[in-house]
């Protein structure tokens, strides 16, 4: 999913906006970013994103049409937060060792937040691709982006030959990025990451078992 420049913005009205502009706007995506991940999108009140992010009605409008352009540009923000840190760990995937380099990394950081929150991508997509169109095309823009990255990192390791020639990446790209969604939904539940941990060390296993130089 491209993500969005600050510095290509423009007000509701199409004027460039200023760099304190861009500040406002920011503050407000990052609010509503927040509480839409704590208390879901609809609970989530136009109200309750000016009280936290300290802006009033005609500035909310000023920089958003309505409440949907606002999820739309939560959507950009959590993803670009949630690409970024993947593509530092899979950028850097060149063999098994940089797969369980990764699988760490999101292992680590679901810990960190003690299991609360999920994935914000996910989280977000449990909340509106039944009901609102243009946000489901979104969030699979997301999640596309977030499998090209896999897809990318499983490419580099079919080059060189650590997995087999035959084997399809795009599949095999897809099924890593539902295990970790799978796993960080029931990490979550279960208040522990030991669901997570369980799903992805399988698949590295698996993938590790198709390895033609094992």
């Amino acid at each position: 999913m491209p993500t969005t420049s600050l510095e290509g913005l423009v007000a509701v009205g199409g004027r460039p906006l200023t760099p304190k502009g861009r500040a406002t706007r920011q503050r407000i995506v990052e609010t509503a970013s927040r509480l839409m991940l704590e208390v879901g999108v609809e609970r989530a009140t136009i109200d309750d994103i000016q009280r936290v992010a300290g802006v009033n009605t005609s500035q909310l409008y000023h920089y958003f049409a309505d409440k949907n352009a606002l999820i739309l540009a939560v959507i950009d923000h959590q993803t670009q937060t949630v690409i970024d840190l993947h593509r530092v760990s899979l950028e850097r995937v060149e063999g098994f060792d940089g797969l369980v380099a990764w699988r760490d990394m999101i292992v680590d950081v679901l810990r960190a937040q003690q299991c609360i929150g999920g994935c914000p991508i996910g989280s977000l997509a449990s909340d509106l691709v039944e009901t609102n169109l243009d946000a489901r095309r979104a969030l699979q823009a997301s999640f596309s982006s977030w499998e090209g990255l896999l897809r990318d990192g499983l490419s580099t390791m079919q080059d060189r030959g650590i997995l087999p020639s035959d084997l399809d990446i795009g599949r095999a790209a897809l099924a890593l990025l539902a295990a970790v969604q799978g796993g960080l939904l029931l990490s979550q539940t279960r208040r522990d990451t030991v669901a997570l941990e369980a799903v992805l060390d399988n698949a590295i296993d698996y993938l590790r078992s198709l390895s033609p130089s094992r």
